[in-house]
């Protein structure tokens, strides 16, 4: 190159005189005009063929041709053409001399022929659809970059030579550079999108390179939330890429293949081991383990395969990232060389500064792309892991189903793809963070020699430490089984609050519930004090680790000097490798974690399906099971047996049968729903299903009538009609656009029964399976919808019909009658037949056709208590939030508290500043023989203030224990009405959610924020006392800082508040559909509901992808304001060079480096203090509830035995359920005497239970009074009155607990009287042989006890309190009739001395009470004996024919 170079004239290639050891460096103009001009060229044409092959594979559609695009090409056109006119210009003017200008000749051809590529690049991406380019603006940097040295060189002959003898080459370069730049500033822009552009797309779209880099297209948004709070409709829509229907439709194909070898290995497995004997019961745990792990890595693998390679570009930024971060400490080396260098200079100063800047920027910004990265990929992980799980839940067979509760699969998509966006997050750092720590550990060993093996010695003696205190505090999440416990308590406490209520309990559960929490606040209590350990450990971390290796530097070896070099090199080493000390643990526990995860998402992603031949569709009539044999399980003992059954088409089946024998299973059976062991099951056509426990959506009536059909008007309404529905549209709000709650919330159960009919009636099915749907409606409702949909002259009466049921008044009408007994069809034919047989069925008539004739079930009178509205937890609270909650929890805490902390805060951060400060004046103490003085003295007074500095802290959590303790007691205090308007869900978070928060976030923001708040305010000190006109530069730097950083929290807090607003919808879909499965398969909905679940994962993270963005955005621009500081912190020590010392340089420098991590902390740690604060708004939002009356009255005179005889009165009475609502009950005037049985009977909504609730005052008069006893109970202790009265009611309520705590919970009874009334409830028997009698564990709302049984354990209740007067709200047909005769023939017998209230349902139980009331539209139509009142022939008389008592 330097012959090529003399050749023209020139000088050879490099001049290390020129370039570096001068005081006016520059390039050697042969290295200007060949390598400088070629670099550019070589680097375009070495990519790109590689490049065009990438926009060959990624086609985005042609882009038409735009104005950017013409003047791009025009300028390229320009360009090139000034290359051609220099070569010809230099070909005519030195034509004689030609071989010694070659290097001038090459130069200008091989660059417009570089021009001549990029413009054919430019048109190749227009018509890709490539709207920036990453490579040609990298290209236009270089090119630009390349030609600033010619520039300056240029400039300065301008100003100090003649040039006027080339003044047209001069004018060219000029030209020629302003073109260049010219291009670079165009290319900043992206062109316009390809044809069909989608509304309100994502501008990352429409970003330019720099833009995506910079994050600068996210502004848009961020000044938009500044100004107004953000609403859904202001987000963007989602990337084609980032779709749920794109990124599962490409990866269940994949998951699919992968299952199925999963599938033939495990049958290779199974086939094998047939031929072998059984396997011992260690070797099946293996193999159950094994066929977890390889369903946990498939799953892995499939991940990898479709999110691999964007995730690889993520961590080759990394790479890069961490290549420039170990580059500072070494410029930062050279820095402090040339501060001790007297002669150096100048220029090598400002150099060191702008490349210690330069490299502060790129570290920045490749950290940041790698999280978007991140992020992004988390972000596609959680949507398909969504949406695997959300479909494989409508496909799960019932065995696999039985393994894993709702709360399992709604943990998948919550707990588990959480664990999985982590670990995409922290997964490179399992492997880089070992590289990292060996290569700061070899620098440090460079500067310092082996003892750097000292600051190992630490590093191996701390962290140890730190792991020993996470085991602790793992070992110490028993907080979270209190916390557990607590919540679960919580919720039961919600869901039977009623019955609490009723019995006066609400005190003994309250002691349970502050048992819970005191033991959860203790362990918490240890946990934050290990924290902080652990967090103090960190921070002195750093000087630990200097303490260590500078004093066996400086001990070891008198010639051993600390000069400024070494010191703060290495301290910015030992700041470099706390990073990856603290990430390895993390990143460890998140990877296992994680694998666990994954093992569970295997696990449930590769179980059993439904099998689609369990049912074929023939062309046959009705529906046909041939010697069928099914079981819920494979292995376990078949559910049905022997079954032989034919249904012809347009007949009505009904089946019947004893309590678990086998009902329902049968439908199951015909639906496909369980394991067909033998036989055959055909169905001809489409089925709809009603199931026994209605399955209601958290949607409008309507939409859960019409379930996605097209709503025929006339149809629609002609169902309403025939299943009864329209009294109750009158009665709705909204009528049938009223939003039914979650788990049909706000309808009682008849018309959640009546609901689903309609569903199954609308339909136009040809078959219907209708499990028991008349049980839970009233006697008459009940006959009207036989008559008018399921009978003989109903709407479904051309359709084949398989009714499951207890009435027995509608056998009769049915073509044939199935009786299951045991699950084998005993007897079958019509009803006279079955008569004539004197069979089983026969009998079973005879013993309940008196007892029968049905029941007047009344559908709780939820309807005048019906919310008018649905509370949501949308949590709109002022963008800002409040000053006044920050002062109403500083003032929980107690400002005794919170001043020594901030005062301890600050000793410990002045003692920071302190011991930093004396290092660097051992760093600048001079040396005397090539040793310093008083080494061991400088070293001892280093370790005491380094010493100082570490001390613990902790900030109290007395805040969250005043706050919980107020939540408990103003919910429990509450109304009953508060409850009925109040979603359970709001309430359960923020017993869970939001006390977590004020637990745990926001002491931890708080010490976190303050933390770093101090230390900035000493890294600041410290570069204003190393330069005090940093302070010019400092305070704009801090504007600019305050004024990004309050736009910042003020759209992320909103955002986060978006975001876990769209969470919850998916969640509840999820539980919806889970639970709903069988009926959405029997309608054959799955597409529709997984298209509905796609759009609400899709809606969650439109607001979840500018919430991780929006955090990058802050991150890159602090980082611009902390690597300013750097700068500044440079150059002012450059320009200082002659007054400052390398020691007080290196300090400010070394410092100002952490900066940008000090900023990106304080923010987000304030921001986190900012959204978790709103949970002591959202707590003390429940402070200021209405309160019912006092529970205890002080100064009551009220004997301790009342009431002695159970007289009630009742005058003028009226009853609201809220005001401005009808009267519920007006103006009721009676007397009941002692040992009176009063029984009060009415249709739906006359007010029967309303005054039972009158009496409990749950709701308290409008006007008028009740007196028990001659005392008027308004003016008595709610408890007083609820404790000495009994109520048994319509809903049997269990805790989970002890069957003793349910019976008894204060422990006010002895064991003999539990006793006696558990014989009295004919439960004696069953009690005493379950293992641990009293002590047995009822599970959550008792369900691992029959619903009869639990009805008798609330009569056990009653007769253990046995006080003078007992309410009886009967309960629903739901009871089989014999528990009904038990219950009723015991209450005659023991309460025969006691004033009885019988709400009657069945007419026949009260026909031998004293006196009935009839109650119609709220006030007493008829009160008389019931013989008086048949023979009057009025209301009672009429209600009584209709059940067939006359």
């Amino acid at each position: 190159m330097d012959a090529f170079c003399e050749l023209s004239g020139l000088d050879p290639l490099w001049d290390w005189n020129r370039t570096w050891y001068t005081d006016k460096p520059d390039l050697t103009e042969c290295f200007q005009n060949t390598v400088l001009v070629w670099f550019p060229c070589v680097y375009l044409w070495l990519l790109a063929p590689f490049y065009a092959l990438h926009l060959y594979c990624h086609d985005h559609g042609r882009i038409s041709v735009s104005s950017l695009c013409t003047a791009k090409m025009v300028l390229g056109f320009l360009l090139a053409s000034f290359g051609f006119v220099e070569f010809f210009y230099i070909l005519l003017e030195r034509s004689q001399e030609i071989q010694n200008h070659m290097v001038f000749l090459l130069s200008p051809i091989i660059r417009s022929l570089t021009v001549v590529l990029a413009i054919c690049i430019i048109q190749l991406e227009r018509i890709r659809g490539c709207r920036s380019s990453v490579f040609l603006f990298l290209f236009w940097v270089l090119a630009v970059v390349c030609s600033l040295v010619p520039m300056r060189s240029k400039i300065l002959l301008v100003m100090y030579e003649d040039i006027s003898n080339d003044l047209v080459r001069y004018m060219a370069f000029f030209s020629y550079f302003s073109l260049q730049l010219a291009q670079l500033f165009l290319c900043c822009f992206a062109d316009q999108p390809p044809e069909g552009k989608t509304v309100n797309a994502c501008p990352v779209q429409d970003a330019s390179f720099l833009s995506k880099i910079l994050f600068w297209w996210f502004t848009g948004l961020v000044v938009k939330g500044y100004r107004t709070p953000l609403e859904a409709k202001d987000l963007w829509n989602l990337r084609e890429e980032d779709r749920s229907n794109k990124i599962i439709s490409d990866l269940e194909e994949e998951w699919t293949t992968e299952c199925a070898k999963l599938q033939q290995q495990e049958k290779a497995m199974a086939a094998d081991v047939a031929l072998g004997t059984r396997l011992p019961d260690q070797a099946q745990i293996l193999r159950k383990l094994q066929k977890e792990q390889s369903s946990g890595f498939c799953l892995l693998r499939t991940l990898a395969r479709n999110f691999g390679p964007y995730f690889l570009t993520g961590t080759l930024c990394i790479i890069f990232h961490d290549i420039f971060m170990f580059a500072i400490p070494q410029v930062l080396s050279l820095l402090l060389g040339f501060m001790k260098e007297e002669e150096a200079p100048l220029w090598k100063g400002y150099f060191y500064a702008t490349l210690m800047f330069l490299l502060s920027c790129l570290q920045s910004l490749l950290n940041h792309q790698y999280m978007y990265t991140c992020f992004t990929v988390g972000m596609r992980v959680k949507t398909a892991v969504m949406g695997l799980v959300y479909r494989k839940s409508l496909v799960i067979n019932s065995a696999s189903r039985r393994t894993c509760t709702v709360g399992e699969i709604v943990n998948l998509v919550s707990a588990d793809t959480q664990k999985l966006m982590d670990f995409v997050v922290y997964f490179n750092a399992v492997w880089l963070a070992p590289i990292e720590i060996a290569l700061c550990l070899f620098f440090l060993w460079q500067h310092l020699g082996p003892s750097a093996l000292a600051g190992i010695a630490t590093v191996i003696l701390i962290f140890p430490l730190n792991g020993f205190i996470a085991k602790k505090r793992s070992k110490l999440q028993v907080q979270m089984k209190y916390m557990d416990g607590r919540i679960k308590l919580m919720n039961e406490i919600l869901n039977g609050i009623k019955i609490l209520k009723f019995y006066a309990w609400e005190k003994a559960f309250l002691e349970q519930v502050l048992g819970y929490r005191e033991k959860e606040l203790k362990a918490l209590k240890k946990s934050q004090i290990l924290y902080s350990i652990s967090i103090a450990s960190f921070n002195s971390s750093t000087f630990l680790i200097a303490f260590a290796m500078f004093g066996v530097y400086v001990l070891t070896d008198d010639k051993n000097v600390l000069d400024a070099q070494k010191v703060f090199v290495s301290m910015a080493l030992i700041n470099i490798l706390k990073t990856p000390l603290s990430q390895l643990p993390f990143a460890m526990s998140t990877t296992m974690q994680a694998i666990v995860s994954l093992k569970r998402l295997g696990k449930y992603l590769c179980s059993e399906e439904l099998k689609e031949d369990n049912v074929t569709k023939t062309p046959l009539n009705g529906v046909l099971i041939d010697n069928g044999t099914f079981s819920w399980t494979k292995e376990g003992p078949p559910c049905l047996r022997r079954i032989n059954v034919r249904v012809p088409k347009g007949s009505l089946v009904a089946v019947v049968g004893h309590v678990g024998s086998g009902k329902s299973s049968l439908l199951s059976a015909m639906l496909g729903e369980t394991e067909k062991r033998s036989g055959n099951v055909s169905v001809k056509g489409s089925v709809a299903y009603v199931p026994q426990q209605a399955w209601i959506q958290n949607a409008t009536v309507q939409e859960n009538v019409v379930f996605g059909r097209e709503k025929q008007k006339t149809w629609y309404q002609r169902v309403l009609e025939a299943c009864a529905l329209l009294p109750d549209l009158n009665i709705l709000p909204a009528g049938d656009s009223t939003e039914i709650g979650e788990k049909g919330l706000n309808l009682s159960g008849g018309q959640k029964q009546r609901v689903s009919l309609a569903r199954a009636v609308y339909r136009k099915a040809d078959i219907y399976l209708l499990d028991d749907p008349l049980s839970a409606v009233d006697a008459h409702v009940g006959q009207h919808i036989f008559d008018k949909v399921i009978g003989p002259k109903g709407v479904l009466r051309d359709k084949t019909r398989v009714l499951v049921t207890h009435g027995m008044s509608f056998l009769p009408q049915a073509d044939l009658i199935l009786v299951l007994v045991e699950g084998e069809i005993t007897e079958s034919g019509s009803y006279q037949e079955l008569l004539s047989r004197h069979g089983a069925f026969a009998d079973f008539i005879h013993t309940f056709a008196s007892n029968d004739r049905k029941e007047s079930i009344t559908e709780a009178a939820t309807q005048r208590g019906v919310c008018p509205f649905l509370p949501t937890d949308w949590g709109m609270f002022s963008p800002q939030v409040r000053l006044e909650m920050y002062m109403e929890y500083f003032k929980t805490i107690g400002m005794a508290f919170i001043i020594p902390i901030v005062f301890l805060y600050a000793f410990q951060q002045g003692a920071s500043l302190a011991y930093n400060y004396w290092l660097s004046l051992w760093a600048d103490e001079p040396i005397v023989n090539g040793t310093q003085i008083d080494t061991d003295m400088k070293l001892a007074v280093y370790g005491a203030l380094g010493f100082e500095h570490t001390n613990v802290l902790m900030l109290c959590i007395i805040a969250s224990r005043h706050l919980h303790m107020d939540l408990l007691k103003n919910v429990l205090h509450s109304p009953m009405s508060f409850f009925e308007t109040t979603p359970s869900g709001n309430l359960l978070n923020r017993f869970a959610k939001e006390i977590d928060a004020i637990d745990c976030m926001i002491p931890d923001g708080l010490k976190m924020m303050l933390g770093y708040l101090f230390k900035l305010m000493e890294v600041c000190i410290i570069v204003m006392l190393a330069t005090p006109f940093a302070m010019v530069v400092l305070l704009p730097l801090a504007i600019l800082y305050a004024f990004v950083q309050s736009f910042y929290v003020a759209t992320s807090c909103q955002l986060r508040r978006l975001e876990s607003v769209s969470r919850s919808p998916i969640y509840t879909h999820f539980n919806e559909t889970v639970q709903g499965a069988s009926v959405i398969r029997a309608f054959g909905e799955q597409h529709r509901f997984i298209v509905q679940a796609n759009k609400r994962v899709d809606f969650n993270q439109t607001s979840y992808f500018p919430r991780f963005v929006a955090t990058r955005w802050l991150a890159v621009n602090l980082e611009f304001v902390g690597n300013g500081v750097v700068l500044a912190a440079a150059i002012l020590s450059v320009m200082g060079k002659d007054t400052l010392s390398p020691g007080i340089v290196g300090l400010a420098v070394s410092h100002s480096l952490q900066v940008t991590g000090i900023l990106s902390w304080i923010v987000r740690s304030w921001t986190d203090v900012e959204n978790n604060i709103v949970s002591v708004e959202r707590v003390k939002e429940y402070f200021d509830t209405p309160k019912e009356a006092a529970w205890k009255v002080e100064g009551s005179s009220l004997p301790l035995a009342w009431p002695q005889t159970g007289t009630i009165e009742f005058q003028d009475y009226g009853l609201q359920y809220r005001k401005g609502l009808d009267w519920a009950l007006r103006g009721i005037t009676l007397k009941i005497q002692e040992r009176e049985k009063v029984g009060i009977v009415g249709r739906t909504g006359a007010g029967k239970s309303s005054l039972a609730l009158g009496i409990f005052r749950i709701l308290e008069a409008a006007k008028g009074e009740i007196y028990i006893d001659g005392v008027n109970i308004a003016e008595i202790g709610l408890h007083d009155l609820r404790s000495r009265i009994t109520i048994i009611p319509q809903d049997p309520v269990l805790f989970s607990g002890s069957l003793r705590m349910n019976l008894d919970p204060f422990d006010a009874y002895t064991d003999e009287e539990i006793w006696t009334s558990l014989e009295l409830a004919h439960l004696k028997n069953f009690v005493s042989n379950l293992p641990d009698k009293l002590n047995y564990e009822c599970s959550e709302g008792g369900e691992n006890l029959s619903l009869g049984q639990r009805q008798l354990v609330c009569l056990a209740r009653a007769l253990l309190r046995k006080t003078k007067i007992l309410v009886l709200d009967e309960a629903t047909a739901a009871v089989d009739l014999e528990t009904d005769t038990l219950i009723q023939s015991t209450i005659r017998q023991q309460f025969e001395d006691c004033t009885v209230l019988t709400i009657a349902h069945r007419l026949n139980t009260i026909m031998d009470y004293t006196r009935v009331i009839v109650m119609d539209k709220g006030h007493i139509s008829e009160m008389d004996s019931p013989a008086n009142l048949i023979s009057s022939r009025g209301q009672f008389y009429c209600m009584c024919r209709e059940a067939g008592l006359v």
